[in-house]
């Protein structure tokens, strides 16, 4: 099996196909195999890498707290990156990978071609922030003490879940079992270590305003905890493009594979073809109707 040390952690990884580099970073309930429709289609042309995070076999999993970050995960991929020779990748990121990608876009947009943040936002609305943290904390010692099997039955079943059950019962299967064949300590650590202790996508408001990165925010419509911090993103990053769609959960990239894949191929296509530039001011006027400047005649 293939692993690379990054940040000081072994990390597995696949990697499929040639060309410029396409990192997929995946979410709290995935893993490298959960990238698998997009490794199938866009290793034809790029030379494509999922990786699994820390905590996630084969990967290493460290025992202690101190371990598990919103840094670490940022340090990770870009120890990923250097291992692996990279010194520029578009970087593809789903919810808990998604927050990473954004975090490695203001961090280190010089290694960066282009960014997809799907699903990030989880945890951000301040409403409901106090719930969020004890959903978090009750959740981390329900994977310790009931193990992957049965968190994976319950977790998989959430309210963003539920859109991917009734449009593909077998593919949410396939999920499932991926998801209840991971490690219950390593998932723990990381709901204490990552998700309890991250920036909201609200706290990151200076550092989304700097980026000039082409970046290209995906969302579920159903997906509610994101949906604000998708439009907020949207508004901020001036180099952004958006994307919401319709009748889908948090699981995008497996629950709409097709719209998920053609959504970012475009992105891509136009970024390398040098077509995709920062958002015209002109759009940002004062008024709903009147453009900022009158024509000359």
């Amino acid at each position: 099996m293939p692993h690379v040390n990054a940040n000081g952690v072994s990390l597995y990884y696949e990697e499929r196909g040639t060309g410029t580099p396409m990192i997929f970073v995946h979410e709290f309930a995935g893993d490298s195999v959960s990238w698998h429709l997009q490794m199938r289609h866009f290793a034809r042309r790029y030379r494509c890498i999922a990786y699994n995070a820390r905590g996630y076999p084969p990967s290493e999993v460290p025992q202690d707290l101190a371990s598990y970050s919103q840094d670490h995960a940022v340090d990770d991929l870009l120890g990923v990156m250097d291992g692996l020779g990279i010194e520029k990748a578009h970087i593809v990121g789903l919810s808990m990978g998604g927050y990473a990608t954004l975090h490695f876009g203001i961090r280190h947009p010089e290694r960066v071609l282009s960014l997809v943040v799907a699903g990030a936002g989880y945890g951000s609305g301040s409403e409901d922030r106090e719930a969020y943290v004890k959903d978090i904390e009750a959740t981390a010692e329900r994977f310790k003490r009931d193990g992957m099997r049965v968190m994976s039955e319950i977790y998989t079943r959430g309210p963003t879940r539920v859109q991917f059950i009734d449009k593909d019962p077998l593919g949410w299967e396939e999920f499932r079992d991926q998801f209840a064949a991971q490690d219950a300590v390593g998932h723990a650590l990381t709901l204490q270590g990552v998700q309890l202790t991250r920036p909201t996508i609200f706290e990151l408001e200076d550092g989304m305003k700097t980026m000039t990165v082409p970046t290209l925010i995906v969302v579920g419509d159903e997906d509610e905890p994101c949906l604000e911090p998708a439009l907020f993103m949207k508004r901020r990053i001036h180099s952004s493009g958006l994307v919401v769609v319709p009748r889908t959960g948090h699981t995008i990239n497996i629950e709409e594979p097709a719209a998920f894949n053609a959504a970012v191929d475009d992105f891509v296509a136009t970024v390398e073809a040098g077509r995709w530039g920062m958002r015209n001011p002109a759009s940002l006027g004062a008024s709903q109707i009147l453009p900022a400047e009158e024509p000359t005649r």
